[in-house]
């Protein structure tokens, strides 16, 4: 029987390039310290993009087929980025990231220790540390996806009546496929969010949105169907 947090529960597994990382892993987050050794000795950089003027790029770091490297971009790396992507100016990619193809990754955003699936937007503004964006997720202007609480300590998460330890220092957060949250939310330290759920903009978000709801107050939330126009 599949844990509550399983990857394929929150993931569509065909839209990352690299689906083997998830491979036994019980909750979806174990994948944040695998992503060290997927940058290990066998990962080879290549720059088959487009670099537009004078991005700056570490030397471990592989650029798919028709993505476009803006200038002010400064992909430090290890980093693996796929084809069709967008890395606009002023984006910050640092250690263990991979992005999967079509995403967009946009002005002042700073990615770090993380894996997107396909086709996610993370485009104005954005902080995302130690965390999984499922396919289409979407983070509108200002979203910060905080990996690391005051105290530092061990994050857990709360889900019905249960404390799980994720065993993990840094965890922002994942989020399901389809996923959207509004301009300004912060997601605290442990956040899950389901598949196609909505956060309304402004919040600060903590704990467990279910699969196909929305969050308009931190105590307002709705089955999406029921949502309010």
């Amino acid at each position: 029987m599949a844990s509550e947090f399983a990857p394929e529960l929150y993931l569509d597994l065909a839209r990352t390039e690299w689906p083997e990382l998830f491979s036994g892993l019980d909750q979806a987050w174990e994948v944040l310290p695998r992503l060290g050794a997927f940058f290990g000795e066998s990962f080879t950089p290549a720059h088959l993009g487009i670099s537009v003027g004078h991005p700056t790029l570490g030397e471990r770091v592989y650029i798919g087929h028709g993505t476009i490297i803006e200038p002010g971009a400064y992909i430090k790396g290890p980093a693996w980025i796929g084809d069709n992507c967008q890395i606009r100016h002023g984006a910050y990619i640092r250690e263990n990231v991979i992005i999967g193809a079509g995403s967009v990754i946009g002005n002042s955003c700073e990615i770090k220790n993380s894996l997107l699936f396909a086709g996610c937007q993370v485009p104005h503004f954005n902080y995302v540390g130690d965390s999984i964006l499922g396919h289409k997720v979407h983070l509108a202007a200002g979203v910060i996806v905080s990996n690391l609480k005051l105290q530092a300590d061990v994050i857990s998460v709360r889900w019905k009546g249960k404390t799980i330890s994720t065993g993990l220092r840094k965890f922002g957060a994942l989020l399901g496929d389809g996923a959207e949250v509004g301009c300004n939310t912060v997601l605290n330290p442990g956040s899950i969010i389901g598949r196609g759920s909505l956060i309304y903009p402004s919040l600060s978000w903590r704990g467990v949105l279910p699969e196909a709801h929305v969050a308009k107050t931190a105590e307002h939330i709705l089955p999406i169907h029921a949502r309010i126009k």
